[in-house]
């Protein structure tokens, strides 16, 4: 692991900078984003001194401040993964089943071999190390229903100085019996995590009903109990994946107006409550029809959105591929995502989504800083192509299209580089 700078010393990395202003769907690409080709960003004790021009961020360090300079390189925030599940790493590419099938197929299987903790804790550190090989410095995972799934990774987190969300998985109905807990056993087992890991270092605990067609009305009901009596922790689930599990709800729920409505009946949306997938909702849960991002980012409809792996069902790491994925997705539905605002959405939008804004997620003085390093050049292909584009906006686009964790040159975590490609340090 390469050194951070001392306690007493200023580290200023220097290269091109790319950050945020404001939010590029509500204000504008132009007006949001900001773009230094000769920038800096001085860290100091962990936090972020200053970015933006490289004269003007050098003129503000002391004169002993180390530097690091990156050469056809673009300095980041680090990349924000709202939503996965680690667990899943071992049936990465296990496809071509509909969602539910795929659990029964290919998920409670490999679930079931977290009993064994130090198999956990092997995934766990893999996972870890490979979101710094690809820039990701924040993430929301899930673990499995065995509690020591989320103490090894928290204890992996911890050591690499990470900011993570995470929670055990509740489930109390429909999955093998070997991943059953009970409303209450999920209830003890998820309070003594909370009290054993939240608010530990960078560490936050997320209280994780499955999904709705997995737990009980009980246990949804501890669930709402549990996160009444830890205000700061979070909520993570699933919600309107496919059609399937939305008919598959309305049985289990027929009282329900909707399946989001589910949670929210049980008190388990607001603040810090965050839902993967939302692909079929309706104008009175989100003010959208089947997800559309465009009509999802209007100004008057708050719903605010990250983007995520969701590996294992997700197949890479990368989170410029999965910028790209969503740009593609968001062209074929006639409203084209600007790279910058894709961008936004894997850095300060998915750090608004984690109520972590101000915090990760940018450049912004006084935040945390976590950092990516990205190799414009980073194989033949981008390099050719890069001395063709016109400005900042081609060039995140080309980075979307060509790129992947070979361009992350670099990974900062809390000021400390934990990632360097070219010495192969982690």
């Amino acid at each position: 692991m390469a050194s951070p700078a001392t306690k007493s010393t200023t580290l200023v990395l220097r290269g091109g900078v790319l950050s945020f202003r404001d939010d590029p769907f509500r204000a504008g690409v132009d007006a949001s984003r900001v773009f230094e080709s000769d920038g800096a960003v001085a860290i100091r004790d962990g936090r972020i001194v200053a970015a933006g021009n490289a004269r003007q961020v050098i003129a503000q360090v002391p004169a002993d401040a180390q530097v690091a300079c990156y050469d056809h390189a673009l300095i980041a925030p680090g990349f924000i993964d709202c939503h996965v599940h680690y667990p899943q790493l071992p049936i990465i590419g296990a496809g071509g089943k509909p969602l539910l099938d795929w659990l029964d197929a290919y998920t409670f299987p490999a679930e079931q071999r977290y009993v064994d903790a130090d198999f956990a804790r092997e995934v766990a550190r893999l996972y870890l190390r490979e979101n710094l090989r690809n820039g990701i410095t924040t993430a929301s995972v899930f673990g499995t229903v065995h509690a020591h799934s989320v103490d090894v990774v928290f204890e992996e987190a911890k050591a690499l100085g990470l900011r993570l969300l995470a929670g055990k998985a509740l489930m109390d109905r429909n999955a093998p019996a070997a991943l059953l807990d009970t409303a209450q056993r999920g209830y003890d087992e998820s309070k003594a995590l909370i009290e054993r890991w939240h608010g530990r270092g960078r560490l936050a605990y997320a209280i994780t009903p499955r999904f709705a067609a997995t737990s009980t009305p009980a246990q949804l009901e501890a669930a709402s109990a549990l996160w009444r009596e830890f205000p700061g922790t979070y909520v993570q689930s699933h919600v309107a994946e496919s059609q399937a599990e939305l008919q598959w709800i309305r049985t289990l729920y027929p009282g329900h107006r909707s399946y989001l409505e589910v949670y929210g009946d049980y008190g388990l949306l607001g603040r810090r409550a965050v839902y993967a997938h939302a692909l079929h909702v309706d104008d009175a849960d989100l003010g959208s029809g089947q997800f559309d991002l465009a009509r999802a980012r209007h100004p008057a409809r708050p719903v605010n959105i990250g983007l995520a792996t969701d590996l294992g069902a997700g197949t890479h790491f990368s989170m410029l591929r999965t910028m790209q994925a969503a740009s593609e997705v968001a062209h074929l539905r006639g409203s084209p995502l600007a790279p910058a605002r894709a961008w936004w959405l894997a850095t300060a939008g998915a750090a608004e989504a984690l109520d972590l804004s101000g915090v990760v997620g940018n450049l912004a003085p006084g935040g945390e800083a976590d950092l990516c390093v990205l190799d414009l050049r980073a194989t033949p292909l981008l390099a050719f192509r890069m001395q063709h584009v016109r400005d900042i906006d081609e060039a995140l686009a080309v980075l979307l299209a060509l790129g992947d964790d070979r361009a992350v040159r670099a990974t900062y975590v809390a000021g400390s580089k934990v990632w360097d490609r070219d010495e192969g340090t982690s």
